[in-house]
């Protein structure tokens, strides 16, 4: 593969020591005012500080108070962070497996180890609960425990020579530089599970976080930088989100891109990529129908709508969008869910005995919110729970039930991102189909039912990425995760998910 030429990367005055101090106090990150003192980015093995007048205010949701700021970095400081990539790129690719194997499980380890800080970093910065901050600690750390396996388990193959005197082989090579853009509403997961595999796979990443949520990333730079990842392997970039992005998605050095965000920026990138033809990855929107049929076990159902509606304040690509009940149930299921979500407690959920419901990212979310609430009311929607916003100055958004909801609604023609749930009933199976069907996006789907033949038959029939059959949680390292349609192209997790990083080679040799 033809390579462009190297810039070479002049030694960063402005370089400073690792920002993160997590060995003194495992609960430092709870009560520290600022997550960190200065504003850095991770470039080439370095943490580098962005001058005054170049620096993004990073708030805390819940309270809008600052944490601290990140440098606003550009196209310039993109490019170095290529050039650092792909100098590294050189020596990780040809890397044996078991020595990036061994690394990744440190980076994973570690992350376990200081976990009490890094949950609470999650939680301060992106508003969830506690106990989530946690748990997605936890499931990005798998990421990288699965990833160091698959490591070692890149296989070529052999095929049935074509002549005498021929042997024809095929090679798995890394791609080489990958670009990761990430989302704001998992700061930590969305960015081990896609450099879990591009670095297992021998490839270098340049990541750019959301700058609502960057100390997650700056974090787990330190982490991996601790556990043993050479200088430039890994490159962390925060600022202005469309030039960095155009900045990645022009660059040929730059042979994969990764994105996880809505249709319209994913969209925006794969045009900007036609130029230098890259291998795409893209986890876009969704419009999750969850479907409980007649024959459910109605509180399975009730604790699967409440798990894939509520999670993160309902700020996930996988949450259900839309719920269905079959009308013979739909008294029962409505009151299960509306008593749960009465006994949630909103508030700031750093204390799970203050609260339990955290807020949505930024204050244009509530607005979008309450938006899509009030017209839903204004059609004639009926508010059974919730339906306004939350106590105090942060971002709160009540969890709501609606109901009397036509489909055509916008609250169930678009992705709400939001503790919005509209509760719809059905007749037949035919009919509930054809509505979760009717729409361009592919992600995730639901189905409670306890007839075999009914969750086979509607696996096949759904036309999503992924379907949930009696369980609202489908995210796990070990299966494929992605879309259909609309929500994207690719899969993340699994032993699929290293494949995005690996050109094929086929090689013939004769004359043996």
């Amino acid at each position: 593969m033809m390579r462009q030429s190297i810039r070479r990367i002049a030694p960063a005055a402005a370089a400073v020591t690792a920002p993160f101090d997590f060995k003194t106090d495992s609960k430092k990150y709870y009560t520290i005012p600022k997550i960190v003192e200065k504003p850095l980015n991770f470039i080439n093995g370095a943490f580098v500080e962005a001058s005054a007048d170049q620096v993004i205010d990073v708030v805390n949701p819940a309270t809008h108070v600052s944490l601290g700021t990140i440098p606003k970095f550009g196209a310039t400081e993109t490019r170095d962070a290529i050039s650092a990539a792909e100098n590294a790129f050189e020596s990780w690719s040809t890397t044996l497996p078991r020595a990036r194997a061994v690394i990744l499980r440190r980076w994973h380890d570690l992350m376990i180890e200081y976990g009490d800080n890094l949950g609470a970093i999650i939680t301060r910065e992106s508003g969830k609960p506690i106990a989530e901050g946690h748990g997605e600690n936890i499931y990005a750390a798998r990421f990288l425990e699965w990833y160091a396996n698959e490591a070692e388990r890149i296989y070529g193959d052999i095929i049935p020579s074509p002549r005498h005197g021929v042997r024809t082989t095929v090679i798995k090579q890394p791609v080489g530089v990958v670009g990761v853009i990430t989302p704001w509403n998992f700061p930590a997961a969305m960015i081990t599970r896609a450099v879990g595999g591009a670095i297992a796979a021998g490839c270098t990443c340049v990541v750019k976080p959301s700058e609502l949520t960057p100390f997650s990333a700056l974090a787990l730079a330190q982490l991996a930088q601790e556990a043993g990842l050479p200088n430039g392997v890994l490159n962390i970039v925060t600022g202005d989100a469309p030039a960095i992005g155009s900045a990645l998605s022009s660059s040929f050095a730059v042979r994969k891109l990764s994105f996880t965000g809505s249709t319209k920026v994913g969209k925006q990138l794969m045009r900007e990529c036609a130029d230098t033809v890259k291998k795409l990855g893209m986890e876009l929107g969704g419009n999750a129908p969850l479907i409980v049929f007649e024959d459910a076990d109605i509180p399975k159902a009730v604790a699967g709508i409440m798990a894939a509606k509520f999670r993160n304040a309902g700020q996930t690509c996988v949450c259900a969008n839309r719920v269905f009940v079959h009308e013979s149930i739909f008294d029962k299921v409505v009151e299960g869910v509306v008593a749960q979500v009465r006994a949630f407690r909103v508030g700031y959920s750093l204390d799970p005995k203050v609260g339990n419901f955290g807020p949505l990212i930024n204050p244009q979310a509530v607005d979008r919110v309450e938006a899509l609430c009030n017209e839903a009311v204004k059609a004639g929607a009926k508010v059974l729970a919730g339906g306004k916003r939350g106590p105090g100055s942060g971002n709160f958004f009540e969890p709501t039930v609606l109901t009397n909801v036509t489909h055509d609604m916008s609250v169930c023609q678009s992705e709400i991102f939001g503790p919005l749930l509209p509760i719809l009933s059905f007749k037949d199976e035919d009919e509930v189909v054809r509505l979760a069907n009717s729409t361009r996006a592919g992600l995730a789907s639901y189905v409670f039912t306890e007839n075999y033949k009914r969750q086979w038959r509607l696996s096949e029939k759904l036309q999503f990425g992924m379907v949930g059959i009696n369980d609202g949680i489908v995210s796990t390292p070990v299966a494929p995760f992605g879309g259909i349609k609309e929500s994207g192209l690719g899969r993340d997790g699994s032993k699929y998910g290293i494949d995005a990083f690996v050109d094929i080679k086929y090689v013939l040799h004769s004359n043996l």
